[in-house]
């Protein structure tokens, strides 16, 4: 061994490498018969010592040692499990596959550096942005800078992101989501092969599993996402959440847990995560212990994000929020004009359950694209090679007529129609926004559903199509800044559908094409809701506006009666998604006033916004 020696063990440490006085302790659970520390030379493959874990220092399956006495620096780590060379499940960072989708490392051991630089966070702390006031912005790491138009230095990495903050600021969002930044083995092998994946007469399938769900190592950032010459996924990743924190953005990440892993090991890696980056969320994807997360001390001011949060204690819980595909399920069919839609969007607008937030999406990772939404009927998955029996069947869209891709003016204009229409219906819906990335100009995978293989064009963002698609892109940031200016949008509570100010409205009240008579036969296909402003009280202690929104997804207009305002109020019209003209909206200030204040014509699928502005209100 040199001059390294194993110290008696004396306490118990975390799993994984913790630096004592001298030396370092590894905790692992590798092997049942016999575990060894195996160390490496820097960037060599060959093992350079390897030292066994004596069978005294083994804690149930824990096997433990302090290492002290020489020089760990430049070293290298992994362990040898029951004969066979493995990663430290618990690596912070690792070498050996900085080189994203190579084929030729992947039988590379994985090595974990034992010695780690520090870094100066400056003072850096999670924001803690409440989910009333927050937007956010779902983004691929790679995919999201990847193509060549994005106009990058250092194109798929942390660094490319932190290039894209003056758009993110500019468009309005508040957060990003990462599809998980963990190490993960993009190079798909044959599924259900016996032995090591790493090892054997294994061959890769020739795909990649590009958006990272699968086996991996929660608690290191991708080597691969990282940039230059020396692949420091660590302080790259730092530096990232430093600088979104800087420009007033908080991060969440993704974790993809299979189900297999212990409870502990997750919220080990969970904790990790928000002590050693500073990341302001965790989105829990798969079959992680979202119950036990919960309920953890620590992360109570960490925002935490899972399918259901069934099963939590009581307790504080405002740090928890709901996401999953019911309001795109519901919102879709509502947007596409299916019968008997119109409980379920009254649920959906106002839903804001006091004990947890939700998350409100009407496009995601898996299944369409909010432009392919409008443009196909089907999925086209073929690119995935798998028969088409990927990717789900439904996906409630309609293709306004044409199947994909078209030049029929009637059709496109449609289409933008139908995305104005969608993003009111997220953005003027209480709980948070979610957008995915690209979605605010028009991004398109061709139909595909299901692009978890396609490390492509397919999947990269197309910048160009900023410039093409103008409009879909400003409307997206005029509702983004729309529903910030005005709180009845985003109360901190679930409407209560009730007059408990006594200022003779409710918060938020439900109309049909008669005022005060909402309509919920199954063959309804409009609704209108009245916004209170005496309800949404803003920044500057001042009470919000008036609003009336008039949703109308039938193929037919229709005539709505307007509620009556105070009188010291009037109507104004603030969006149109019918009117291509002025992109569907008008600006604060410049909106017209409606010549007739007691009823408007909606077109066909139509959503119309109308403000009750103080008369003599400069417009």
């Amino acid at each position: 061994m040199g001059d390294f020696y194993i110290a008696d063990y004396k306490k118990w440490y975390p799993m994984g490498v913790t630096r004592v006085r001298g030396g370092y302790h590894f905790a692992t659970a590798a092997g049942k018969e016999s575990c060894s520390l195996v160390l490496y030379r820097k960037g060599k493959e060959t093992p350079w010592k390897k030292i066994a874990f004596r069978e005294e220092d083994r804690t149930g399956d824990v096997w433990h040692m302090t290492l002290l006495g020489g020089d760990f620096n430049g070293l290298e780590y992994g362990f040898e499990a029951d004969g066979k060379i493995q990663a430290d499940s618990c690596g912070r960072s690792f070498k050996g596959h900085e080189k994203w989708g190579s084929f030729s490392q992947i039988k590379r051991p994985l090595r974990t550096p034992l010695v780690q630089e520090d870094f100066d966070w400056e003072g850096d702390r999670p924001l803690h942005i409440p989910y009333s006031e927050s937007v956010i912005y779902h983004l691929h790491v790679r995919g999201f800078t990847r193509h060549i138009s994005s106009g990058c230095t250092e194109r798929g990495t942390f660094a490319a992101v932190i290039e894209k903050i003056p758009y993110l600021k500019d468009l309005g969002i508040t957060a990003v989501e990462l599809m998980p930044p963990v190490e993960f083995q993009e190079v798909m092998m044959p599924e259900g092969a016996p032995g090591n994946p790493y090892g054997g007469d294994q061959q890769p399938t020739g795909q990649i599993n590009y958006w990272g769900y699968g086996k991996s190592y929660p608690f290191a950032p991708k080597a691969s996402y990282s940039s230059g010459k020396d692949k420091n996924p660590e302080r790259e990743f730092k530096e990232m959440v430093k600088a979104l924190h800087r420009a007033g953005l908080e991060i969440i990440i993704e974790l993809f847990f299979t189900g297999k892993e212990s409870p502990v090991f997750v919220l080990d890696a969970v904790r990790s995560w928000v002590e050693r980056y500073h990341v302001d969320g965790i989105h829990l994807v798969g079959n992680g212990p979202a119950a036990m997360v919960g309920e953890d001390p620590y992360l109570a001011d960490t925002k935490l994000l899972a399918t259901s949060w069934e099963g939590v204690c009581g307790g504080r819980r405002k740090h928890l929020a709901e996401y999953n595909d019911g309001f795109l399920v519901d919102i879709r069919r509502f947007l596409k004009g299916d019968e008997d839609q119109v409980n379920p969007l009254v649920f959906r607008v106002r839903r804001n359950p006091k004990s947890y937030g939700v998350i409100n999406y009407i496009a995601g990772t898996n299944g369409f694209t909010m432009m392919d939404m409008v443009s196909y009927d089907r999925k086209h998955n073929e690119a995935n090679r798998e028969d088409g029996r990927d990717g789900s069947d439904y996906n409630y869209s309609w293709n306004c007529g044409v199947e994909g891709f078209t030049r029929k003016k009637k059709i496109l204009e449609m289409r933008k129609k139908q995305i104005r229409n969608a993003l009111v219906l997220v953005f003027l819906s209480q709980g948070t926004p979610l957008l995915l990335a690209g979605d605010e100009f028009g991004n398109s995978q061709n139909g595909n559903n299901n692009a978890y293989c396609q490390d492509n064009e397919i999947s990269w963002l197309n910048w160009t199509l900023l410039k093409t698609n103008e409009d879909i892109y400003q409307f997206t940031r005029f509702i983004i800044d729309f529903r910030k200016k005005h709180p009845v949008f985003h109360m901190e509570e679930e409407p209560r559908v009730l007059d408990y100010k006594a200022c003779g409205y409710p918060d938020m009240s439900f109309h049909g094409v008669k005022t005060w008579c909402p309509e919920f036969e199954n063959f309804r296909r409009q609704l209108g809701i009245l916004y209170c402003g005496e309800y949404g009280i803003k920044a500057d202690g001042e009470t919000d506006d008036f609003f009336y929104v008039a949703y109308n997804m039938h193929w037919e207009p229709h005539e709505f009666a307007l509620p009556r305002l105070p009188k010291d109020r009037i109507w104004h019209l603030a969006v149109n998604t019918d009117d291509g003209e002025h992109n569907g909206s008008y600006p604060e200030g410049e909106e017209p006033e409606l010549k007739e204040q007691k009823k408007v014509m909606v077109p066909s699928r139509t959503v119309m916004v109308l403000v009750g502005k103080r008369r003599g209100e400069k417009i």
